[in-house]
């Protein structure tokens, strides 16, 4: 094959993967003559998330309206299954369906398998069968991955380099869970079909016509979700791991805040909280969220996993106040009412560590323009602006000696470990933490970003690009992994680049909380 014949082979596979990611099933004769059969066809691979010690959410896409069936096992061979008929995948969510599978046994590992059938009963698609382990009831031994930042900067599904090659890396590290960071996908990112690289090579990426602009409509953000999941590695990757999914910024439009007004020529829409509606509907659709999950019916949320774990998942984009407020004032990242939950919920927690999976981290200065995007305020002194809202969280955690608590993070697209101290700071009422860092999974690296004093933070190790917006194919790409010793209750970390090397580590000891 030339190379111009591979290149208009791809093309027009893309149009119908385009035709599948948003419009068909509202307007089912669009390309049906050459990418539907005569049965219901799932499209977009499955996943499963939001894991507990007795269920799981699964989640698939089928190109026409149909019914969601779900049969789970506990072996691979599904001589004995239990079947689940689930939701009816319609234009209204998109095709796309979600179902709990409840009764399940803590800590074991559940075979899946999922077709949509016809509405009148009599076909199904080809089934699609993945693999997820619920949540462990007492000490177990626990492995997890996190990052987050896919499809950013321009770097989309590159076939010449095998894709989105770091969830590959990710998955052979055998996981039982993921946390994915926030910046799901880069709705703010168009794409273009290739990038000259500072070193003459090509880039050459996968385009969706939905990759073409920003998105607006509700179909264009549904849109940046599908294109992921055109992406061999993803599919495999969701198909076998389970995740706990938060969203940032990109799922949107950049460094967005409640009540901003755009003042950008490529959005004709120009209301912030009109297009993060939107795609707060898209991005609920396309992940294995379950809203029922979230104590206001949208992100945050928290997951007992084990007697030696549990992940408290932060939403800090929808409540936070605008960048451009004054940073002499008190202000929000989390919002008072989220704020209070993640104290109460840190406090009355059992389990050794307390993972805060936070889509920001706290002391790297995230500039906006003349305003600021993170909770630093790129400041010395004592904390004000968002600052003032996580020093409360601090304090009250020390008051209440909650001990063992770990941030992850991604955001800044790069990877780093950060150490927090009183004896650093400018305030000296909190505990020393950990703050890890680890991305991007595939996008343009960036950093390393300056470090805001008021916490008293120490870069312990940084691994960053020379230039910005390196290309995935720089070796700048990153996860993260914890691995937690049921037995002594040790927390290892491992800061690893894309291809799963581990590029810094350290083993913490956990600290005896009262009452435990």
């Amino acid at each position: 094959m030339t190379e111009q014949t591979r290149r208009s082979a791809l093309r027009t596979g893309l149009v119908g993967a385009g035709v599948l990611a948003a419009g068909a099933l509202g307007s089912p004769a669009a390309g049906a003559a050459l990418v539907r059969p005569d049965r219901p066809v799932l499209t977009h691979g499955i996943q499963s998330g939001d894991v507990t010690t007795n269920s799981a959410l699964v989640w698939t896409r089928a190109d026409r309206p149909s019914r969601m069936v779900v049969e789970v096992s506990r072996d691979p061979s599904f001589r004995h299954v239990r079947t689940l008929r689930g939701p009816l995948l319609t234009p209204d969510t998109g095709g796309t369906g979600k179902l709990r599978i409840p009764a399940l046994a803590p800590g074991t590992e559940v075979h899946y398998r999922v077709t949509a059938e016809s509405l009148d009963g009599r076909t199904t698609s080809e089934p699609l069968t993945g693999t997820f382990k619920t949540a462990p009831a007492g000490r177990s031994d626990v492995r997890l991955t996190w990052s987050g930042d896919v499809a950013g900067q321009g770097w989309g599904i590159n076939p010449d380099i095998g894709g989105m090659t770091a969830y590959a890396a990710m998955l052979a590290r055998r996981p039982d869970l993921f946390l994915h960071s926030g910046d799901t996908v880069y709705a703010d990112g168009p794409l273009s079909e290739k990038v000259t690289l500072p070193d003459g090579r090509v880039w050459r990426n996968v385009v969706t016509p939905e990759k073409s602009k920003v998105a607006e409509t509700l179909d264009e953000y549904r849109g940046q979700f599908a294109y992921n999941m055109l992406d061999a590695n993803v599919r495999a990757f969701t198909a076998a791991v389970p995740s706990y999914v938060q969203w940032d910024d990109h799922e949107v439009t950049n460094n967005w805040y409640p009540g901003e007004i755009l003042d950008l020529p490529q959005y004709t829409e120009k209301r912030v909280d009109v297009l993060a509606a939107r795609a707060f509907q898209a991005f609920h659709e396309w992940q294995p969220i379950d809203p029922r999950r979230a104590v206001d019916g949208r992100v945050y949320r928290s997951f007992p996993y084990g007697s030696r774990l549990e992940v408290f998942v932060l939403d800090m984009r929808s409540y936070k106040d605008a960048n451009t407020a004054d940073q002499s004032k008190p202000g929000h990242i989390l919002g008072e009412k989220q704020a209070q939950w993640l104290v109460d919920g840190l406090s009355r927690s059992r389990a050794t560590w307390k993972i805060v999976q936070a889509d920001l981290p706290i002391g790297l200065a995230v500039l906006d323009g003349s305003g600021i995007e993170g909770v630093a305020n790129n400041r010395p002194g004592t904390p004000a602006g968002r600052e003032s809202e996580i020093a409360w969280v601090l304090r009250e955690l020390a008051k209440r000696k909650v001990r063992n608590v770990v941030w992850l993070t991604a955001d800044v697209h790069y990877t780093a470990a950060h150490h927090y101290s009183p004896d650093r700071a400018a305030v000296g009422d909190f505990d020393p933490f950990w703050e890890f860092v680890s991305g991007p999974l595939h996008a343009g690296a960036f950093g390393p970003n300056t470090l805001d004093p008021t916490f008293g933070p120490e870069a312990v190790f940084v691994h960053a690009p020379p230039a910005a917006n390196a290309s995935p194919m720089a070796g700048f790409q990153h996860f993260g992994e914890i691995n937690i010793n049921g037995r002594t209750g040790e927390l290892r970390v491992d800061l690893r680049d894309g291809a799963g090397a581990a590029l810094w580590s350290t083993t913490l000891e956990p600290q005896r909380s009262p009452g435990q």
